[in-house]
């Protein structure tokens, strides 16, 4: 599937200037018949720690801009998916501090530079490691990818098995893991049982990854998208530090963007399966 630039005079967008931040909205009438069940952003790799980067400020201004953008499309959540410290659990307080600054509420998962214990992280965030969400017709699936070592790991199969068991009946299933189980990319894993499980998954409507800070695209397997959302922070990556806009349809269709962070890129439309 071909991404495209919208960045201005598109038939299904406008930008709008807010308090100086350049944001999506709509003009298309179609478009606006079409109301999401949900509405969140994904973003990841804020490296909350890492030296020799403006960490503080990188932080900051993702969620100013996720701010932002709550206030001109409302969001009913927001996700961080991993790498949200930089190697030094130290800072998950200070990063929290900042992250509950969002005005929408927001999930987490672990990501292989976040060097914390099962205990730890559910001590710092109020979350488990691998946990569900359920929002009417939709359930959210969280699960850690990596341990207090950094190991890269796939998602704990006995427990993503089990969920997708429970949620079988589910119109919609969205899953948010860190490390991507398909090697696809140079830091991706290679997941064979993983791979077997989720093509198995009818309501299985996207993936989605961080700890790629270079991949702001889409890639497929067995008619499943994987996401990938830019980086907030760290020492390397795409030229701009942004996050990914998801609307979910109840049809399970999909209509994902880029912010980067202020400038919408790539709008793709996922039908539903």
């Amino acid at each position: 599937m071909q991404r495209r630039r919208f960045i201005k005079d598109l038939s299904a967008s406008a930008l709008l200037l807010l308090n100086g931040q350049t944001l999506l909205a709509s003009q298309d009438a179609g478009w606006k018949r079409r109301k999401p069940i949900l509405r969140f952003a994904i973003a990841s790799d804020t490296h909350y720690g890492q030296p020799n980067t403006g960490f503080r400020e990188m932080l900051l201004t993702g969620v100013q801009n996720i701010n932002a953008m709550h206030a001109v499309k409302r969001l009913n959540f927001c996700v961080v998916n991993g790498d949200i410290v930089h190697d030094d659990i130290s800072f998950l307080p200070e990063a929290r501090r900042t992250l509950d600054t969002l005005d929408v509420k927001y999930y987490v998962t672990q990501g292989n530079h976040d060097l914390a214990t099962a205990t730890q992280w559910q001590t710092a965030w109020d979350m488990p490691v691998n946990f569900d969400v359920v929002k009417d017709d939709a359930t959210l699936l969280f699960g850690t990818t990596s341990n207090e070592t950094g190991k890269y790991l796939p998602p704990d199969m006995d427990w993503l098995t089990a969920k997708f068991k429970e949620h079988e009946k589910a119109r919609h299933i969205l899953l948010f893991i860190h490390i991507p189980p398909i090697k696809w990319t140079k830091h991706a894993i290679e997941s064979t049982a993983f791979q077997e499980l989720v093509k198995r998954q009818k309501n299985l409507r996207a993936v989605f990854h961080g700890h790629e800070h270079d991949q702001d695209g889409i890639k497929w397997q067995d008619k499943i998208p994987y996401l990938f959302d830019s980086h907030l922070g760290g020492s390397w990556g795409t030229d701009y530090r942004g996050y990914r806009m998801v609307e979910l349809f109840r049809d399970g269709s999909i209509k994902t963007w880029i912010m980067n962070p202020s400038q919408s890129l790539y709008l793709t439309d996922i039908p539903s399966a």
